[in-house]
């Protein structure tokens, strides 16, 4: 790996440091060193998520998070047999070390060739009226407004482009004909794009039921069409690939903070007070992979939202886990975080 240097973070450093590290990084590890380059530990987007999980601080060392005994090669081991590891190890990344553990370099699986290509289905909402954003909605649906220059369904659709995303399916019902026309069957972004189309709005589960009996049977990303994040949809379907189970949803991390003393009391005394307590909360992020199992439990008839379906697959004992998500990410369904998000996104071109 060509430029391993930027990867590299020390014993002192916070989680807060290995995060911003890991994003900018691009290579989804963080490699912990001291002062003579000698490896002490790695740390992986897997090692930041299990810590946000635990409410760990961003402001902890990241000793306390990293993977204290890393796999490692040795320089002199030959390259078919780093490989062969990395391959029966299921592994992305493995560092190439010295006898005495210094570190020289970073062997990887990432995009080292040429581009990824994924043929799994993603599902994008797009049939909501968009009522938190009139009078903006009462012309255009919500997916086609623009955020900076391009409407926002598109930056979505881009991001997963990049990402080696090309069999696309898009829920429509309001405004319907407005989406067909913008985007078409996709060959403008040399995609394929095919429409299920709410006669009725069925919330944010029930369209799978309408999606095609021959759909491809890998698991499919499904996502609401007025979410903006930077999480990495490979890192994503490489945990739920991990996982064996039903379904991942993705969630992250929301503080609500009392504005208030919060008074503890037993009988008629106080037996303490908190100043302004914060209260932390996962939330859902509006972006899952499921299995195609999933989709014979809809019948595509009956109105329903994403956690109900979910809520009565655990009661079934169906395995759903989560993915917390430490990137960039922004709900533009309401007119404040619109307005926002349009800005950042001028900002950023300009």
């Amino acid at each position: 790996m060509k430029d391993w240097t930027k990867i590299l973070v020390k014993p002192t450093d916070s989680l807060d440091t290995a995060i911003q590290t890991l994003q900018s990084g691009g290579k989804r590890i963080v490699l912990v060193v001291d002062d003579n380059n000698k490896l002490l530990g790695t740390v992986t987007d897997g090692d930041v998520r299990r810590a946000l999980i635990k409410h760990i601080s961003m402001d902890c060392a990241i000793t306390k998070v990293m993977n204290e005994a890393p796999i490692t090669a040795l320089k002199s081991d030959k390259s078919d047999w780093i490989m062969k590891q990395i391959k029966n190890k299921d592994l992305l990344h493995i560092p190439i070390v010295d006898e005495q553990g210094i570190l020289i370099e970073l062997e990887t699986l990432q995009h080292l060739l040429e581009k990824k290509k994924y043929d799994n289905p993603v599902f994008l909402m797009a049939g909501g009226i968009g009522a938190r954003l009139r009078p903006l909605t009462y012309k255009r649906p919500k997916p086609l407004l623009n955020i900076g220059n391009r409407p926002i369904l598109e930056v979505i659709l881009n991001q997963f482009i990049d990402a080696g995303f090309h069999n696309f399916y898009i829920s429509i019902n309001y405004k319907a004909e407005m989406i067909r026309e913008h985007f078409g069957d996709g060959s403008n972004w040399d995609v394929t794009i095919e429409y299920v189309h709410e006669e009725n709005p069925l919330g944010t589960a029930g369209s799978l039921g309408l999606l095609p009996s021959d759909i491809s049977k890998l698991p499919i990303i499904m996502m609401n069409g007025d979410i903006l994040t930077k999480v990495n949809i490979e890192d994503l379907l490489y945990f739920h690939q991990q996982q064996n189970c039903l379904a991942t949803m993705c969630i992250r991390e929301y503080d609500f903070e009392v504005p208030y003393g919060v008074v503890n009391i037993e009988d008629q005394y106080i037996k303490g007070i908190i100043e302004k307590p914060v209260h932390k909360f996962f939330v859902n992020a509006g972006i899952y992979v499921l299995d195609t199992t999933l989709v014979n439990c809809v019948d595509g008839n009956t109105y329903l939202d994403m956690p109900n379906l979910l809520e009565s697959q655990i009661k079934q004992g169906e395995r759903v886990s989560i993915f917390p998500i430490h990137e960039y990410w922004m709900d533009i369904g309401r007119m404040e975080e619109y307005e926002k998000a349009h800005q950042l996104f001028v900002d950023s071109s300009g």
